[in-house]
């Protein structure tokens, strides 16, 4: 007679979405935006998002937000709250925000994986 051999299967819950798996902010942009809101008296979070429009098809928006919407991701860097609704995320996911100074210009970077083309300024592209 065949003996039955039981194993047991030990399952692992699937890791929960960490903010680094969709967009990522650099120290130095965290820090940026942190000052940004001190000297303004900012409270709230950064709202990152998608709009149509500009050269190249699409906008980046990039503005304080006093608090997410219903439906927003939100992401937590060091303190710092960033909101992002549910379209825009497939455009951003993957993002990395930076903060550049250089003596010609500074401001803040969007590394886009998404991003096919992007323009001149930065701050339009498409996907």
């Amino acid at each position: 007679m065949a003996e039955a051999v039981l194993t047991e299967i030990q399952t692992t819950p699937a890791p929960a979405p960490t903010a680094e798996k969709y967009i990522s902010v650099t120290p130095k942009a965290i820090q940026k935006i942190r000052t940004t809101f001190a000297k303004m008296g900012v409270e709230g979070g950064l709202r990152l998002g998608v709009l149509g429009g500009g050269c190249s098809g699409l906008s980046y928006q990039f503005k304080f937000d006093t608090q997410p919407r219903p439906k927003d991701k939100v992401f937590d860097f060091d303190g710092v709250q960033i909101f992002v609704d549910p379209k825009s995320i497939l455009y951003l996911h993957g993002l990395t925000l930076d903060y550049k100074e250089s003596l010609m210009q500074s401001g803040f970077v969007f590394e886009n994986p998404n991003a096919k083309k992007s323009c001149g300024c930065g701050t339009s592209f498409s996907a």
